[in-house]
C-alpha cells in the first residue's frame, strides 16, 4: 500500500493507493484546505492520513512508502520544505524527518512538477520514453526534468524552474521577473494580460463580453478568459494568442537545449490545446531547430485531473525502491 501527501498553497490531499498491473490505482483520497499555521496542517495530514488507514483496516507496517509532493522551493536531498512563496510560514520545514518519524516508513519530498514528470513518465503520457519535460501551466510555470531515464533536479534542486526564464524585457510579471515565461504563460499572467487587454479596450469606450467595467479587472482569470474565446470573442482569442505566442518560444527554448521526445503540459494546456496549438506550432516551427523539434511531441496531460495524486502516489514508489 502506498500513501501520497499532495501540500499545495489552497489545499492540500491524502492519497491511498497500490500498484497493479495497469500502473497506479487511487484507493481512496481526502481533501482539504490549506490552513495555517504550517505545524498544524501538518498535523490534520497526519491525523487524516491515520484514520484513512484505520477505515481501510491497515496499519503502519502495511505501506510499501509515502510520497510527498510540495510547490518549491524545497531540498529533496535533505527532506526539507524552503519557504514556498504559496506556503508562508512554511520555513526549513523538515517534512521527511516528521513524517518518518510519525509512520515509521521511508518517504520521498520532491517539488510538484518533478512529482508530476515521475507520475506522467510512469504511467501517463511519457510512459515509454527516455527524455520527457513536464510542464505544469497552471498557477505557475515549472518543469520537471526526466533526462536519458532519470529524474534531473540538478546540484541544489533548482533544475527545471523555466518560470523564470525572461522572454521579453516587459510583459506580465511572474517568478518575480516581468515578461517571464511564468509571466506569459500561466494562469496569474494569462490574467494579468488579461487585465492589460481589457483596460485599453474599455478605456477608449469600448465593449467587452467577458469584463463590463474597469471595476471588474480584478475579477479577471485564465479560465473566464478561456471560455469567452470558445465563444468567439476576438480579444479573448488575442488574449490566447499572445500567449501561444510565447509559449512557441519558451519551448523552443526547452526543445534546443534539451532536445526531448515529448514535452507534456499540465492545467490550461489540457483544457485550452485548441487556443494554443496553432500559433504555438507555427513559433516553434519558427525558432527551434529543424532536427530537434521534429522529433519532439507536445501533448496534455495523460493523468488529467487525477495528476496530482499520482504525483504523490509516484513518489510513494520510489521511496520503497
Amino acid at each position: 500500500m502506498l500513501l501520497g501527501f499532495d501540500i499545495g498553497g489552497t489545499k492540500c490531499a491524502v492519497v491511498l493507493g497500490k500498484t497493479s498491473s495497469d500502473g497506479l490505482e487511487i484507493i481512496d483520497k481526502v481533501a482539504m484546505p490549506t490552513v495555517q499555521p504550517p505545524y498544524d496542517m501538518i498535523e490534520v495530514l497526519f491525523i487524516t492520513a491515520e484514520n484513512l488507514l484505520k477505515k481501510h483496516g491497515l496499519q503502519n507496517a502495511d505501506l510499501q512508502g509515502i510520497g510527498i509532493s510540495c510547490g518549491g522551493p524545497l531540498s529533496s536531498k535533505k527532506g526539507l520544505i524552503l519557504s514556498p512563496p504559496n506556503l508562508p510560514g512554511w520555513d526549513n520545514i523538515p517534512m521527511v524527518q516528521l513524517t518518518t518519524e510519525r509512520f515509521g516508513r521511508n518517504a520521498l519530498l520532491q517539488n510538484d512538477a518533478n512529482a508530476c514528470a515521475v507520475a506522467e513518465w510512469k504511467y501517463g503520457a511519457g510512459k515509454g520514453f527516455e527524455n520527457v519535460i513536464f510542464l505544469t501551466f497552471g498557477t505557475g510555470m515549472g518543469a520537471g526534468l526526466i533526462l536519458n531515464g532519470r529524474l534531473y533536479s540538478g546540484t541544489s534542486d533548482f533544475a527545471g524552474e523555466v518560470g523564470h526564464l525572461r522572454l521579453s524585457d516587459m510583459g506580465p510579471v511572474g517568478f518575480g521577473k516581468a515578461g517571464s515565461f511564468e509571466g506569459w504563460c500561466s494562469g496569474g499572467g494569462i490574467a494579468q494580460l488579461a487585465q492589460i487587454k481589457v483596460r485599453e479596450r474599455l478605456q477608449v469606450g469600448g465593449k467587452v463580453s467577458f469584463c463590463d467595467s474597469l471595476d471588474d479587472l480584478g475579477k479577471l482569470t485564465a479560465k473566464i478568459v478561456a471560455e469567452a474565446a470558445h465563444s468567439g470573442d476576438e480579444l479573448a482569442i488575442d488574449i490566447y494568442n499572445t500567449c501561444a505566442e510565447y509559449l512557441g518560444r519558451g519551448l523552443s527554448l526547452l526543445i534546443d537545449i534539451l532536445n526531448p521526445e515529448v514535452i507534456i503540459m499540465g492545467s490550461i494546456y489540457g483544457r485550452a490545446k485548441s487556443l494554443l496549438d496553432e500559433r504555438m506550432m507555427k513559433v516553434i516551427e519558427r525558432e527551434a531547430y529543424i532536427g530537434a523539434h521534429e522529433v519532439c511531441k507536445i501533448v496534455p496531460a495523460g493523468l488529467g485531473e487525477n495528476i496530482g495524486d499520482m504525483a504523490a502516489l509516484s513518489l510513494a514508489v520510489m521511496s520503497g525502491e
